[in-house]
């Protein structure tokens, strides 16, 4: 089976692509996260193709839902399907199944949001969307990468929450770019601070993309971190051990986490 995977606008549907129109004209199926809204799309466009819902709570049956047809198109409600939504789940159902895997390029909130920022851009961490409990949420903000521009993904009702998290971490004055709504009619772009955000955003409505700023490591109290790292080697320390000495060596986890990484042996 041919499997393609078809980027939809994320707002503007003069977002979709020439070639995308072509695939999705071309398949014998439309399989999608949400048949209502794909089917505004593909009415939009003039295209009568029938369509069959993969979500999150049916993709594990992709196989038998598309048991039949020889060439499949599928779009998740916005964007690149794959990207925190349940394309990724079915690209490694298709791989294992053999299935002939195709992506197009297109549509994304990722880089519009990055871009527009006036943030760095030479490095970046994706990290999607943070977990819904605030105690997984702190935890994953802990690993953080340091030294490189950070995007999130965010709901409205969960944005203030996750403001907070992230002024906890990375303090008030932190530079920040929250993305609202991007490619629609209410588009917006916030530049500032945190804090700045945390009082912009009283009522958030529509969907966001944070963009942090590099955050700087911390210089630890005493022995250089290279230093730490050589001595922890000499003990003959690696992986988890390595990572947990030098955290309660003062060094910041999400650092520990890279030195440990970058350790040669």
């Amino acid at each position: 089976m041919r499997l393609v995977l078809v980027p939809t606008p994320i707002g503007n549907l003069e977002d979709i692509t020439l070639r995308a129109l072509r695939v999705l004209k071309e398949a014998e199926v439309v399989a999608c996260e949400d048949t209502r809204r794909t089917g505004i799309l593909l009415r939009h466009f003039g295209i009568a193709k029938p369509t069959v819902r993969l979500d999150q709570h049916t993709v594990g049956r992709a196989k038998e839902l598309l048991e039949g047809y020889g060439y499949v198109a599928y779009a998740t409600d916005a964007g690149t399907p794959g990207i925190s939504d349940p394309g990724a789940e079915l690209v490694s159902l298709g791989l294992k199944e053999g299935w002939e895997l195709e992506v197009l390029p297109g549509p994304t909130a990722l880089v519009p949001a990055l871009v527009a920022s006036g943030l760095p851009t030479a490095r970046f961490a994706f990290e999607g969307f943070l977990p819904h409990k605030r105690s997984e949420r702190r935890e994953r903000l802990q690993g953080i990468a340091v030294g490189r521009t950070v995007v999130l993904y965010e709901a409205p009702h969960r944005l203030r929450d996750t403001l907070e998290d992230l002024l906890e971490f990375y303090g008030p004055a932190h530079p920040v770019a929250v993305a609202r709504e991007l490619s629609k009619l209410h588009e917006e772009v916030f530049r500032g601070s945190l804090g700045e955000a945390l009082e912009h955003f009283g009522e958030p409505r529509g969907e966001f993309v944070l963009v942090l700023g590099p955050k700087e490591a911390a210089t630890p109290q005493g022995p250089s971190a290279a230093q730490l790292l050589e001595r922890l080697r000499a003990q003959g320390l690696r992986g988890k051990a390595l990572v947990r000495a030098l955290v309660e060596a003062g060094i910041p986890r999400n650092q520990a986490y890279t030195l440990a990484h970058d350790d040669p042996a």
